[in-house]
């Protein structure tokens, strides 16, 4: 079956998809401009799993592209909520370091936050039991411009925007097969045969997988990173009033577990990080015998196990212990209880790793023969959405 041809067809409809499809209705208004999803809404998978932080881009090496699209996503995003009437709230995040280790981590970090423009404010002991005084630590910071919000609320309106500009949304379709051989790309789909000008894919924990799709040579792979989140009882969603992080490891793109209030009143406790054995399957026992299979056959991924052992150890306690898991929130919050942590989603990174064992520590993109591809886009993307977008935008458009 034919199902059309279109200038610009994007594969994949959560948040950084969804925006690029907007971004190029605007720039290009007169093309006929495509969005296919294989689930039957947009933001199932990592846009819709997530805490929902609008991050200041205060940890990304300085002039890398997190660094630099995550200050311009944080002023976009909140500008988009003001202008579409969207909940978002300035709360603020606060950093704790509990031990000196840690104290000398937070000084490093403050000074890297000062190099890409965000706003940091250091705080006295007194400071810090004055703002949350259920908050312990010897040292913290403050970036007072952290915000919460819905990113799948976001998603829905940036892709309801996209419509209405005349883009078309097909739902419920799944890319099994990319053909660009004979000057123009042909998708082939579960529905039927797509043809495109120019394709973009924003393909999340698929992204490896469709550039080999596409017949591209790609020797990195995403490796699934399973976080786990909690979620208080309702008589602790007055706990904290900002969001409070560890200070985390620098030679990890993992940032801890945290305390984060959530946008629906609740407060999260979470993720850990840990290896999952399927990359879109979110239950605790979740297996896919083809994704652990690829995995397994990838050297990098254990390259990136004998890197890292004693993390790896450490997440792998915390995800089968609840005990182990409470210990890292005590640190710096002493009043949550056993008790207190109530069972709630998880959400999948979609990591890419190297051959040699490293994991990709910005944003990647790779343009080739009228396609773009988006490979690595974990957190900040959901806040850096609209500018990857926007590049997304100008590698095609110029």
């Amino acid at each position: 079956m034919d199902l059309g041809t279109y200038d610009y067809a994007v594969v994949g409809a959560g948040i950084v998809g969804a925006a690029s499809a907007l971004e190029l209705c605007r720039r290009a208004p007169k093309a006929r401009i495509l969005l296919i999803e294989k689930e039957d809404a947009p933001a199932r998978h990592q846009t819709g799993r997530n805490s929902g932080v609008v991050h200041t881009g205060a940890y990304y090496k300085p002039g890398s592209r997190k660094a630099q699209l995550c200050r311009e996503g944080l002023l976009r995003t909140k500008h988009y909520c003001e202008a579409k009437g969207l909940k978002y709230e300035t709360r603020g995040k606060l950093l704790v370091a509990t031990n000196d280790q840690e104290k000398a981590r937070l000084g490093n970090l403050t000074d890297r936050a000062c190099q890409n423009g965000v706003t940091v404010q250091e705080l006295s002991l007194a400071d810090l039991t004055s703002l949350e005084p259920n908050i312990a630590g010897c040292a913290a910071v403050r970036l007072p411009d952290t915000a919460i919000v819905d990113y799948s609320q976001i998603a829905r309106s940036l892709l309801e925007d996209f419509v209405a500009n005349g883009g078309t949304f097909l739902p419920s379709t799944t890319l099994i097969g990319i053909d660009s051989r004979h000057g123009k790309t042909a998708l082939n789909t579960q529905r039927g045969m797509i043809g495109c000008e120019h394709l973009v894919v924003c393909g999340g924990l698929q992204s490896d997988r469709i550039i080999r799709m596409a017949g591209l040579v790609c020797d990195v792979k995403v490796v699934p990173f399973r976080g786990e989140y909690y979620r208080l009882p309702e008589r602790k969603s007055k706990l904290v009033k900002h969001l409070i992080y560890p200070v985390p490891d620098p030679n990890l793109p993992f940032l801890g577990i945290h305390l984060t209030p959530m946008i629906d009143g609740s407060i999260t406790v979470g993720p850990n990080a840990i290896i999952s054995f399927a990359r879109e399957r979110y239950s605790k026992v979740s297996f896919n015998s083809a994704d652990c299979r690829e995995m397994a056959l990838f050297a990098g991924f254990w390259r990136s196990l004998a890197k890292h052992p004693f993390a790896i150890a450490n997440e792998i306690r915390s995800a089968v212990s609840k005990r182990y898991y409470l210990k890292q929130v005590q640190k710096y919050c002493p009043k949550v209880e056993l008790r207190d942590l109530c069972q709630y989603v998880a959400g999948h990174r979609a990591q890419i790793v190297h051959p040699d064992g490293r994991l990709e520590d910005d944003f990647l993109f790779r343009s080739q023969d009228r396609m773009t591809f988006v490979l690595n886009a974990p957190s900040p993307a959901a806040t850096s959405a609209m500018p990857i977008a926007q590049e997304i935008c100008e590698r095609i458009l110029g």
